[in-house]
């Protein structure tokens, strides 16, 4: 599904904290990258998000997002990458909501 600039499979170790919950040696491009993609998307700091956009690029971040429905990311999260990579703002606001209205969501707000 995605294309990725392959220099290596090794995920950079700087990366490690993203993955605690799973073994970060066995991670490799392009067999895990949307496993990757989600966890750098929803939990990434700038370094690692500059990492992804350099591996996958814009129009496969595109791509991920929309097909992943926004991938749970936080109303913040979404706003910024509608605006990076040119999402329509009613496909976003449609996400925010589908969130907002999450259990989940619901729970941690009170």
């Amino acid at each position: 599904m995605h294309a990725y600039k392959a220099d290596s499979a090794l995920l950079p170790a700087e990366l490690r904290p993203l993955f605690w919950d799973c073994d970060f040696e066995r991670l490799q491009l392009p067999n895990d990258m949307d496993f990757i993609t989600g966890r750098i998307l929803t939990s990434g700091e700038w370094e690692s998000l500059k990492w992804l956009r350099s591996k996958t690029g814009d129009a496969a971040l595109r791509e991920w997002l929309i097909t992943h429905n926004g991938g749970g990311l936080s109303p913040e999260r979404l706003r910024f990458w509608e605006l990076i990579l040119p999402i329509p703002h009613r496909m976003v606001n449609s996400w925010i909501m589908k969130e907002s209205r999450s259990i989940w969501r619901q729970r941690a707000a009170r």
